[in-house]
């Protein structure tokens, strides 16, 4: 996978350009992990922002949508291609100014891109 692939939708991901995923539930490999909070794209970077609520991590991570295996529109799901624990491990999502920070895109887009190397 290339670092612009794992900022976008994969073609077969059933994501439709436009579509607004605010809220849908979000499943990695191993289970439930939130719901997603907002989308965003800056500088060609797709990502959704996760809350994961209290029960689960405390806190928000950021995840590239091209780690998006599924979009169910009727369920309201996003289905990840990876753990709730690599998404635990990922680098640490603190503010919404990172989501426009491209040093931090960079070090997230380059650790998924180490997932789906080893995969």
């Amino acid at each position: 996978m290339t670092t612009d692939r794992i900022w976008s939708y994969a073609p077969d991901s059933g994501y439709v350009e436009g579509q607004d995923l605010t809220g849908f539930t979000v499943v990695a490999s191993d289970g439930t992990i939130g719901h997603v909070d907002r989308q965003a794209a800056p500088h060609g970077m797709g990502h959704l922002v996760v809350d994961t609520g209290v029960w689960i991590f405390g806190r928000s991570v950021l995840v590239p949508v091209g780690v998006v295996t599924g979009v169910d529109t009727r369920g309201r799901r996003v289905t990840l291609a990876c753990t709730g624990a690599e998404v635990k491990a990922a680098p640490r999502f603190g503010t919404d100014s990172e989501t426009r920070d491209r040093e931090y895109l960079a070090a997230v887009g380059a650790y998924y891109l180490r997932l789906a190397a080893t995969a």
